[in-house]
């Protein structure tokens, strides 16, 4: 990762591009990408990690602002439990090797998702994470782990029902402000851009409230291959889109 201001970066790099302020992406086809190589599933992964590594410097150089990542949803608990295992490894090895990385190129990192079912090692490993670059002021990282939107959304409607019944607030004063404020993603704007990996063409249950009006990219490649050129090959289609947001004429935000 460079230290070279984004801002720098991105002027060099392609100063004619409308660069999302933030971007999700469903980071899927590893196991295809294994299995297309006669690899076990878990190299898929191991190589998955090597591309987002990619993708956040792609976003520090282009000058994104806010990065999503969907890593584990709360629905692959019905995978392997020895796949399961390796991804909890890996992602603990992703962070010993990688934290002192992001902390120096200024990456502020969370994680979103429930915390139920994870280990305690595994829950003190995020709250250092969270706690050493949490003043960062770079890009924003933000890694869904054992994630599913349905079940974010279901939560920010119990935390506003407990509101009301403490009478802090009025039914009535309800709004989509409110629930955005519930959210885990609160305080960030919403994403402007998915993409997907693997040809699949699915939310898959990843930021449902927040992506009502983001553009939507499919990618052929599996997560493993997605490197530079496809993420600027990503940016070029996204500058090229009219975003309307429901009205009549482009809307630039």
């Amino acid at each position: 990762m460079s230290s070279e201001p984004a801002t720098q970066q991105r002027a060099a790099l392609r100063p004619d591009l409308r660069i999302p302020a933030h971007i999700g992406v469903i980071m899927d086809g590893n196991g295809r990408w294994a299995k297309a190589r006669g690899k076990p599933r878990t190299e898929g992964h191991v190589a998955g990690v090597r591309a987002l590594r990619g993708i956040v410097e792609s976003c520090i150089n282009y000058g994104v602002g806010y990065l999503t990542v969907f890593s584990f949803s709360s629905e692959n608990w019905t995978r392997p439990k020895d796949e399961i295992s390796f991804i909890f490894q890996l992602l603990r090895r992703f962070v010993a090797s990688d934290l002192e990385k992001l902390h120096r190129n200024n990456v502020r990192v969370k994680i979103i998702g429930s915390r139920d079912g994870l280990e305690d090692s595994l829950r003190r490993l995020i709250a250092e994470v969270e706690a050493t670059t949490a003043v960062n002021t770079g890009l924003k990282l933000q890694v869904a782990f054992n994630y599913g939107g349905k079940a974010e959304i279901a939560e920010a409607v119990r935390r506003i029902a407990s509101q009301v019944a403490a009478g802090r607030l009025k039914p009535e004063d309800i709004t989509e402000e409110t629930i955005g404020r519930a959210l885990s993603t609160a305080g960030m704007p919403d994403p402007d851009l998915i993409i997907r990996t693997s040809g699949e063409q699915r939310f898959s249950n990843f930021l449902l409230w927040q992506s009502a009006y983001a553009e939507l990219v499919f990618v052929e490649e599996n997560w493993p291959d997605f490197d530079a050129a496809s993420f600027l090959r990503v940016l070029e289609d996204y500058s090229s889109r009219d975003r309307r947001y429901g009205g009549v004429e482009a809307q630039q935000r």
